[in-house]
């Protein structure tokens, strides 16, 4: 059996704040779209979620390549307008950053 995560992908999306709302006006946004119903589309994973002071929101998804445009779509539909947006291929390096900290040492 292939393994199901070596068929998904990673994307991070830097959700930026509008600078010139306040965060009520972002929320009422966000709530006025469905933003926090319908994104991530059903069948996306969140891998992380963290807030970047100054800037907005980082968000990692994992998902089937398939679900790409859904992914696009949910933030066009829903975070345009509380959000400036960037989206960026990611992948996972942990476990070659901890091989590379392992030999280093030795």
């Amino acid at each position: 059996m292939a393994d199901k995560q070596a068929d998904k992908i990673m994307m991070t999306i830097f959700l930026k704040h509008q600078q010139y709302m306040n965060l009520s006006q972002i929320g009422e946004k966000l709530g006025d779209t469905g933003f926090w119903t319908k994104f991530p589309p059903e069948g996306v994973e969140v891998v992380s979620w963290y807030v970047m002071m100054g800037i907005g929101q980082v968000v990692t998804l994992r998902f089937h390549p398939s679900k790409l445009r859904d992914v696009n779509l949910a933030i066009e539909q829903n975070a345009w307008g509380a959000f400036e947006t960037e989206f960026y291929p990611t992948y996972d390096f942990m476990e070659v950053f901890k091989k590379k900290r392992a030999e280093a040492a030795h």
